[in-house]
């Protein structure tokens, strides 16, 4: 897999997934207990729309976090040193390569879950890199909005069943998840320490340095977020001056709504925002 070394000389593994003469590119931002690599799907449908595709394994996942903790993969979601800080500043020297192998292309950050909630306080900090943000089962940052805790209470079965369950209604999407050797348990204090931990709350900002396009796609029985949490962050962004923000809500799906049974659906919305902004 090809590399970059982060400021902390952290060797950050990335996948590439290119198409010949792109109408734009996606950067992807996995959540936190995955790895970019399950997006391999996703990746396909987006080269067929005429995509390019790049998502990196964040520091403590993956091939990022084997490398990182010496093929101890007990230390899974560990993120080493500078800890979420570091690993957001990952994103963007991840986001200024992307560019630089695409000049002139609209490159859009697509964030799931954690990673959405990066992709959320990077874009605060600035959004001129981006064409356009998508913010798939994320939240509103904010205590009451934002659910931390245990993610599978709503749909564990008798018996305890294998804590995936919240991912999607797909059964096979939760054996899938419960079977990968690179998944683990998304338990945000134990693994990122408080401070971390509390850093991960916030809102967006009131003024952005450009005006970014913003899509939200949840489901509503998204534990994490969910409905209401989903229209607290569009208000949000509107009241931040954002003039075209888009939410898109799927009734019943749970987390990961792009591997949910009603998926095709999904990515179609997805597909349809994206080439309404690639201009």
């Amino acid at each position: 897999m090809p590399h970059f070394t982060d400021e902390h000389g952290v060797r950050i593994a990335y996948y590439r997934w290119l198409v010949e003469n792109p109408r734009g590119v996606v950067q992807l931002s996995h959540g936190l207990g995955e790895y970019a690599g399950r997006y391999v799907e996703l990746a396909g449908e987006l080269n067929a729309a005429g995509y390019s595709v790049y998502a990196n394994d964040h520091r403590g996942h993956g091939q990022t976090g084997l490398d990182q903790h010496h093929g101890d993969r007990s230390q899974f979601g560990r993120l080493g040193p500078g800890g979420l800080r570091a690993t957001m500043a990952g994103i963007r020297q991840f986001t200024a390569l992307i560019a630089g192998k695409n000049p002139g292309l609209p490159l859009f950050l697509l964030g799931q879950s954690w990673g959405s909630l990066m992709a959320q306080i990077i874009v605060n900090g600035s959004s001129r890199p981006y064409a356009g943000l998508v913010l798939v089962g994320s939240a509103y940052r904010m205590p009451g909005s934002m659910d931390g805790g245990d993610l599978s209470r709503r749909h564990r079965p008798p018996g305890g069943g294998h804590g995936y369950e919240w991912l999607s209604r797909d059964v096979a999407v939760q054996t899938a998840a419960a079977a990968d050797e690179f998944m683990f348990e998304a338990k945000v204090l134990k693994l990122f320490g408080l401070a971390d931990g509390l850093r991960l709350f916030g809102r967006p900002a009131r003024h952005f340095d450009s005006d970014l396009p913003v899509l939200i796609l949840s489901g509503t029985d998204d534990i994490l977020g969910g409905e209401k949490s989903a229209q607290k962050l569009a208000a949000a962004y509107r009241r931040g001056g954002l003039t075209d923000v888009t939410v898109h809500l799927y009734p019943d799906a749970r987390h990961e709504v792009l591997r949910e049974t009603n998926r095709d659906e999904v990515v179609a919305d997805l597909l349809a925002w994206l080439a309404a902004h690639a201009v």
